[in-house]
């Protein structure tokens, strides 16, 4: 009698589990605005969502010259800005349809299930606790203790806190900054279609597979890990 190995899926937070885009960019604009840069936008903000807050503002300023020191306020007045809205009554931060359905069917497989974002650990509390995922994951990887994507550093602490094997482990992301995170790691990489980079870069940058929906992912794994369910 054979033992299933331990696995852990980790998923992406903004443009993976929640659509956070339209939240980011107002807070990115009104944070370069308050510093006298030119505001970078929905379509420019989209691309660098997923890196950590200095690394997303550098690359968006990005011929300007900006030195430490404005980088540093600018981040400061994002997430100011971004706390002030998240307490508005209108507020919305929706999840992508499917997560909960999915987070069940991983608990029915007895896989484990993490996150790793570029968001500060208080922005991805706030989004657990608004969702109703509190206590659903089993490691939480932020931008507070870790630099940022595509540094495999959040995945290999993941993989250290759970002890789960890099083969028998999974990233979930809409970005290219999430694949070539989990392959730096060693781990499956799988794309979202319904996030913020396209399909095109998601496969270019390694992607084992690219879902349209969230039922789509065990059967995915499936393939990937070779795994009879009717036999298992």
């Amino acid at each position: 009698m054979t033992t299933d190995p331990l696995r852990l899926v980790i998923f992406d937070c903004d443009g993976t589990l929640v659509d956070s885009q339209h939240a980011i960019a107002h807070c990115m604009d009104h944070a370069f605005a308050q510093h006298g840069l030119d505001c970078p936008g929905l379509e420019n903000t989209r691309t660098i969502i997923g890196l950590s807050l200095p690394e997303a503002i550098t690359k968006l300023a990005s011929p300007a010259r900006v030195d430490e020191d404005i980088i540093a306020a600018v981040t400061a007045a994002y997430k100011t800005a971004f706390f002030t809205l998240r307490q508005t009554p209108d507020f919305h931060e929706p999840l992508f349809p499917g997560v909960h359905e999915v987070l069940m069917e991983i608990d029915g497989r007895k896989w484990l299930s993490g996150v790793a974002t570029g968001k500060a650990r208080r922005g991805l509390d706030a989004v657990l606790a608004r969702n109703e995922l509190e206590g659903r994951f089993v490691t939480l990887q932020t931008c507070d203790n870790h630099p940022s994507k595509p540094n495999p550093a959040m995945l290999v602490a993941a993989l250290e806190e759970t002890g789960v094997d890099a083969p028998n482990a999974v990233i979930v992301g809409d970005t290219s900054y999430d694949i070539e995170m989990g392959r730096a790691a060693g781990m499956i990489a799988i794309g979202v279609d319904w996030g913020y980079h396209d399909v095109d870069t998601l496969h270019k940058s390694g992607a084992h597979a690219v879902i349209s929906h969230f039922d789509e992912l065990t059967a995915a794994l499936d393939t990937i890990w070779e795994i009879d369910r009717d036999a298992a």
